[in-house]
């Protein structure tokens, strides 16, 4: 069995990352507005999730801090 480091599917999807964060000069906005641009002319529908509200650590522990 091929390990992590050495198995060829894992080499391969590293290259074709490291291939595609190059063409944006590894600028990751650059990478999103790519990725969305693709989504968009697939003409696919893609479901999109409401963002989480963040809990701050008072509102998580239960704790009133006043």
């Amino acid at each position: 069995m091929a390990t992590r480091e050495t198995d060829p599917i894992i080499a391969e999807l590293r290259a074709i990352r490291q291939e595609y964060a190059a063409r944006f000069n590894y600028d990751v906005d650059a990478m999103f507005r790519d990725i969305r641009a693709r989504q968009e002319a697939s003409g696919r529908e893609y479901v999109r999730l409401s963002s989480r509200r963040s809990v701050s650590a008072d509102e998580n522990s239960g704790n009133d801090p006043t």
